[in-house]
């Protein structure tokens, strides 16, 4: 474009902007001409294939249209009737709609993080795009494992997914560090769940791990159950009580899935609990050697236990919420019950 038809095209883009009857018009002539795609920006652009002499000439040309084309939108806007049409004083204070409430989510993650943070616990965090090794191999997943197929996984080619635990964070944490480590893990995790009353394809846990040298004193099944015990009287009240029964989980050896006494009925059942008395809140168990030596710590001279729960549950359970759909609909009359 030489610049006497760039002249041109501006003439006939101020008028086509004088001519607009309404603010759609306009935005339309905005997109036209100064939109991501629109003309001046592809000039901009084309700027290389101009001849380097006329380079500034034709630069300062196709910016002065820029500016005219802009302050010729605003002009035209700010006249529009559309925008004549407010009526009322702009000096009286804006209307007050109340304080923002935390959701519950986010108050059972900062509450699970002071409570482990009593007991020495630092939180880690980590990317929720991650790859193969640390989300299965390092955790001793095997290769045949329903969770690495892609019809349980979200997976981007054959070494990337969206993480379906924090677990890999521990991982990271392990690989960068040498023990003692002590950390919780919360995050967001991906699983292609079907949405229903108890599931969704994206979900919150909070995963834990004590890893520390055994030369004075094993880390000890124990002293996972006391903390567990703990976390348990400190998140749901004194009068909760917790079990442990025996699991399996690839990434530790021995397992154990760990249940809180429901809250609602104090033990004696309801349909909260389906009448058992007791609600499945977290897996559990010591790190499988396995597991230390994918991070090059020696299973000889480290022990360690490891645990996981998911946030939703946990406050499904705290808060009396019978669909974890509720968590996600940003309706404020729910989260304004909660206080």
């Amino acid at each position: 474009m030489t610049l006497a038809e760039l002249e041109a095209a501006k003439a006939v883009s101020l008028e086509e902007i004088e001519k607009a009857a309404d603010a759609a018009a306009l935005e339309a002539l905005r997109v036209k001409y100064v939109g991501r795609n629109g003309s001046i920006p592809a000039l901009i652009k084309a700027m290389k294939d101009v001849p380097k002499e006329e380079r500034p000439a034709f630069g300062k040309a196709v910016q002065a249209w820029k500016a005219e084309v802009e302050a010729s939108l605003a002009a035209k806007m700010s006249s529009s009737p559309a925008a004549k049409a407010f009526e009322g004083d702009l000096t009286l204070p804006g209307r007050w709609f109340g304080l923002g409430l935390r959701h519950p989510l986010s108050r059972v993650i900062e509450e699970t993080a002071a409570i482990f943070g009593k007991l020495g616990f630092t939180v880690a965090d980590g990317p929720e795009l991650e790859n193969k090794f640390n989300n299965f191999t390092a955790l001793n997943t095997p290769a045949h494992h329903p969770s690495q197929d892609r019809t349980d996984t979200f997976w981007f080619g054959e070494d990337c997914l969206l993480r379906t635990q924090t677990s890999p964070v521990q991982i990271r944490t392990m690989l960068g560090n040498k023990p003692p480590v002590r950390v919780i893990c919360p995050g967001r995790t991906y699983r292609r769940d079907t949405t229903d009353a108890t599931h969704s394809a994206n979900f919150h846990q909070i995963e834990g791990l004590y890893v520390d040298e055994t030369a004075s004193k094993p880390v000890s099944l124990a002293d996972l159950k006391s903390v567990l015990s703990y976390f348990a009287k400190e998140m749901m009240g004194d009068g909760v009580t917790v079990r442990f029964r025996p699991h399996f989980f690839p990434f530790t050896e021995p397992s154990v899935e760990v249940d809180f006494s429901c809250h609602v009925c104090k033990g004696k059942g309801c349909p909260v609990c389906k009448k058992s008395g007791w609600i499945e809140v977290a897996g559990a168990g010591m790190v499988d050697p396995r597991v230390f030596k994918h991070v090059g710590y020696d299973p000889e001279k480290v022990s360690g236990y490891a645990f996981g729960f998911g946030v939703e549950r946990i406050a499904m359970i705290k808060y009396g919420i019978p669909d974890i759909r509720w968590l996600y609909e940003n309706d404020l009359r729910f989260l304004r019950q909660l206080g």
